[in-house]
């Protein structure tokens, strides 16, 4: 028996200040802890500060944290309703804080040693 999934795409979430110069990561995002939403989807959002230690090894799952453990800021909303999914990791750019879900803590401002948060 097969599964269908049906997809509604809107307007991606931007959370670069300068769409122009930045990096990102091939990364696996994490399900667990993710709540689901309205309509039982769990969606982890865009700005979304994770770490966990896939900078060390690709095949960790990135999870969410916002403290010294940062690595990176998700750079899509990633969909992890059927488990971990692929995503991006911004390692290398300028982030606009007001487009974050969550505001980075200052340990995590701190790890992110090639990220900067600009208002």
């Amino acid at each position: 028996m097969s599964k269908f999934v049906e997809t509604i795409y809107t307007n991606k979430q931007e959370i670069l200040k300068f769409p122009d110069h930045y990096v990102n990561l091939a990364i696996t995002v994490a399900d667990t802890g993710v709540a689901p939403n309205a309509e039982g989807k769990k969606i982890v959002p865009a700005g979304t500060i994770l770490g966990g230690g896939f900078l060390l090894d690709d095949s960790v799952n990135a999870v969410k944290t916002n403290g010294a453990g940062a690595e990176g800021v998700l750079f899509n909303d990633t969909d992890v309703t059927h488990g971990p999914a692929p995503g991006a990791a911004l390692i290398h750019g300028f982030v606009a804080l007001d487009k974050l879900p969550e505001q980075p803590t200052a340990e995590a401002i701190t790890a992110l040693k090639q990220i900067t948060f600009l208002k």
